[in-house]
């Protein structure tokens, strides 16, 4: 039996598949935009993916921290093993409260510093389970976000693709410019 991650993995690694096969084409949900404007746009969504990532991993890391705890483990004693994998940078966020979605619309992300900073009585079954399911709801909620995310991000990457095929001199756009011929000199 496939675990709900697996299960999203294998889909996603299916439509990956299937982008390699396909033949990029023009989406009208851009038409809007310019070439400069799209990029913009998706450099935004990464922007954005990078600090869901950075905030979902916290969100796991508390929750193995709280699930070590209860077991009768220590969280000092767990907390180096739990964040050997977390890489923080100075660019990411410290908090989302509130981000939108694909399609403009606001999702209600939880409090995710007070989830973090949230502290509980191991020896109290109830509160901990509690937390667990909040850190649980908190995480997928995270998840289907960032997996919203990567489709937009695929999406405009994709309309970028189809345009670059169409114009192949836009590609040329993106690319430096010598100083001598972003400013031509005027005799």
């Amino acid at each position: 039996m496939k675990t709900a991650s697996a299960e999203r993995a294998s889909e996603r690694a299916a439509e990956r598949a299937r982008a390699i096969r396909t033949v990029p084409v023009r989406n009208s949900e851009f038409d809007h935009l310019g070439l400069e404007e799209l990029r913009g746009y998706r450099t935004a969504l990464a922007a954005e993916e990078g600090r869901v990532s950075y905030w979902r991993r916290i969100m796991q890391a508390r929750l193995d921290v709280v699930r070590a705890n209860s077991a009768g483990g220590s969280a000092v004693d767990n907390l180096r093993d739990v964040l050997a994998d977390v890489r923080v940078t100075t660019t990411r966020g410290a908090l989302i409260e509130m981000v939108a979605d694909p399609h403009g619309e606001l999702i209600d992300l939880p409090d995710l510093s007070s989830l973090w900073t949230r502290e509980v009585d191991s020896r109290d079954p109830v509160a901990t389970e509690a937390l667990i399911l909040a850190l649980e709801e908190a995480e997928g909620q995270l998840s289907d976000y960032r997996s919203a995310l990567h489709k937009r991000i695929a999406a405009a990457t994709t309309e970028l693709i189809a345009r670059y095929r169409e114009e192949p001199t836009l590609c040329l756009v993106a690319l430096p410019q010598p100083p001598e011929q972003r400013f031509p000199h005027t005799v």
